[in-house]
């Protein structure tokens, strides 16, 4: 077998394109599932007792089941009850509750590990337990736990791939077309992988930036 680049390099602009769709489709997300994850670590570390057993619930349902049958339902289950998403917003959706769940366990471990002597200053002062989670522990939270929220970031990043499946015209989606109509399978997948290794770079380096300016971490990007 002969290697023909030549003939599938005018793919090149649709494939950044679905890279740039890729990259789009996790930061929605991840940020939605970081504020998700902020709420339910609360809850379940600063909450009423109440509150903890439904928020214990979403977390054990969406971490227990695959993400791609989670949209499977949104987008072929919903409509059932009259609710009809596009492939985007079910992927997003999906994608972002999935996301609050597992960034929910997360960051209750950050919570946890928040010095009493901090919490009780807060206390001292005055602070709402509102006040109490934004300004001393969701700090304290992205400074202790920055590796792994990035790690998840980057999983999502790869995760976008499964959007394809739905018809999101994201770098996978947009392989698997130009595969349908030039038939040089090695080829097309090998250009993907290696865009998909420079998203990876390219996310890395972000939350470096990130890190670096807002929260004072000293990440790495290797």
């Amino acid at each position: 077998m002969t290697l023909q680049y030549g003939q599938v390099l005018h793919y090149l602009p649709d494939f950044l394109a679905g890279a740039a769709m890729a990259l789009w489709i996790a930061a929605v997300a991840f940020a939605g599932g970081l504020l998700i994850g902020l709420a339910g670590a609360a809850v379940m570390t600063q909450g009423p007792r109440w509150a903890r057993l439904p928020v214990l619930v979403y977390v054990r349902f969406f971490t227990y089941t695959p993400q791609l049958v989670q949209i499977f339902f949104l987008f072929f289950a919903l409509p059932e009850f009259g609710v009809i998403l596009s492939p985007i917003a079910a992927v997003l959706i999906g994608m972002t509750l999935n996301a609050g769940a597992y960034l929910t366990e997360i960051e209750r471990a950050g919570f946890e590990s928040v010095p009493q002597a901090e919490l009780d200053a807060a206390e001292t002062l005055g602070f709402s337990r509102l006040h109490t989670v934004w300004y001393v522990i969701a700090p304290h939270v992205m400074r202790a736990l920055y590796p792994a929220l990035s790690n998840h970031y980057i999983i999502m990043t790869l995760g976008t791939s499964m959007a394809a499946i739905f018809g999101v015209e994201e770098l996978t989606g947009r392989a698997l077309n130009a595969n349908a109509i030039s038939f040089r399978s090695v080829e097309i997948f090998s250009i993907a992988a290696g865009i998909y290794i420079l998203l990876t770079i390219i996310a890395s380096l972000l939350l470096w930036l990130v890190g670096r300016w807002l929260f004072r971490v000293k990440a790495r990007v290797f």
